[in-house]
């Protein structure tokens, strides 16, 4: 090839302008960069060697490389550029320190308002495990993980326990929706590890609407927190525990039956005399007691006796969704435990901390995390729906091998 030749696939402009993820930068292109860029206010007033779009894509890149330093993190994002002569203009990788201000500036907003925007669910009509009754399977759930032992996160994320029982790490808390048949997580919230999970989990429900159905364990179930989920139009199938009360109804041809779930605290007559007015036709105060269907069932493997599950479901009608059916899909919320693990493990790494001093840059690296793993389950997913295949059985691990590699061997020119 001529010299004008290889001076023709020089990039023009400063280097860190071609800076791309390549399957990534594909699923977060530059005009949602400079949209999400624009509307939280964190474009530059000057030209700057590390500019906003630059580090978005290199807060996602932390979240693909967890355990490499800051400026290796920048070496893999340039990846093969060296090999297109675009180096002559002696740009060096910019050290720790200055990454660190340019991580600064850009702040957490941006991140965040790029995860909102730009992460929603995946599924197709075709996709396995995706849907039930034609209602998308989603999961809530939540998890900590350790972030770096500065007085700062201290303060902001606090530790679990107290005294000599403390944790050795302060603990960011997040509250997740996952979709199930995709396992990416389309909404999130952050917190201290001092924060309830039902009070993370209730700025979820902005996120959730009809045409969806969503799962959750008895550790998160909470007549109010039911309710607020139920007044967006999704559907529910919650677990309940053997501590909340039940008051049956009627029994319905598949097994289940109709109950009134109760407002906490409502006195043992109480509740019967609601269970009474309900079952005479009378209507029942909203702020009270819910009618709801209860699919009961046991799990023979978890222990000799069998374990009971109880599900509490806002699917009244047994004839649209039967109750073998329900109890098998409420199973899938377990996908949302196995995406947790697939970013606390797998991406971060198995004891691997958020190194990030200050509060708003551990939460700025948790939400490039999230980023991360969701452009890989896209991936996986628009690899497994014309086969027929069911994501679950598509290797979270082996796709983050191949983003990886891809990031750090090919051209990573923005188109």
């Amino acid at each position: 090839m001529t010299s004008s030749g290889v001076e023709s696939l020089r990039p023009q402009g400063r280097l860190t302008d071609h800076i791309g993820l390549g399957v990534v930068s594909a699923r977060f292109n530059r005009d949602l960069l400079e949209e999400v860029l624009n509307r939280s206010g964190r474009r530059e007033k000057r030209v700057r060697r590390l500019p906003a779009h630059v580090m978005i894509r290199y807060v996602i890149a932390m979240g693909l490389f967890c355990a490499e330093s800051s400026d290796e993190v920048m070496r893999r994002l340039v990846g093969n550029l060296r090999r297109l002569g675009s180096w002559d203009d002696d740009w060096q990788v910019p050290t720790a320190s200055a990454i660190t201000q340019a991580r600064q500036r850009l702040g957490a907003e941006p991140v965040k308002m790029l995860f909102d925007r730009a992460c929603v669910p995946l599924a197709g009509p075709g996709t396995k495990g995706a849907w039930l009754a034609r209602r998308r399977l989603m999961a809530i759930d939540a998890t900590t993980l350790d972030v770096a032992d500065t007085p700062a996160n201290v303060e902001r994320f606090d530790r679990m326990g107290s005294g000599p029982k403390a944790s050795a790490y302060p603990k960011l808390h997040i509250a997740a929706l996952a979709e199930c048949g995709s396992h990416a997580i389309v909404g999130a919230v952050l917190g201290s590890c001092r924060t309830g999970e039902r009070t993370l989990i209730k700025d979820l429900a902005g996120r959730v609407g009809p045409g969806m159905l969503v799962l959750a364990d008895a550790g998160l179930y909470s007549f109010d927190l039911f309710n607020s989920f139920a007044a967006t139009g999704a559907d529910l199938a919650w677990r309940v525990g053997a501590s909340v009360s039940i008051g049956h109804l009627r029994w319905l041809a598949d097994g289940s039956y109709q109950a009134l779930i109760f407002k906490a605290g409502l006195s043992a007559q109480r509740r019967a005399r609601l269970v009474e007015q309900a079952r005479t036709g009378q209507e029942i105060p909203a702020d009270l007691a819910r009618l709801v269907r209860v699919v009961e069932y046991t799990v023979p493997d978890r222990n000799p006796d069998g374990e009971l599950i109880v599900v509490v479901t806002t699917l009244t009608d047994h004839h649209e969704v039967p109750a073998m059916e329900l109890a098998g899909a409420y199973q899938q919320r377990w996908e949302e435990e196995s995406t947790l693990n697939e970013i606390k493990t797998d991406l971060r790494g198995r004891g691997e901390v958020l190194r990030s001093k200050v509060p708003d840059l551990a939460e700025q690296q948790m939400w490039g995390l999230l980023l991360a793993h969701y452009a890989i389950r896209a991936l996986l997913l628009e690899a497994a729906d014309p086969a027929g295949y069911d994501p679950d059985r598509m290797s979270f691990v082996k796709g983050l091998r191949v983003v990886r590699r891809q990031v750090t061997d090919q051209a990573a020119i923005t188109p």
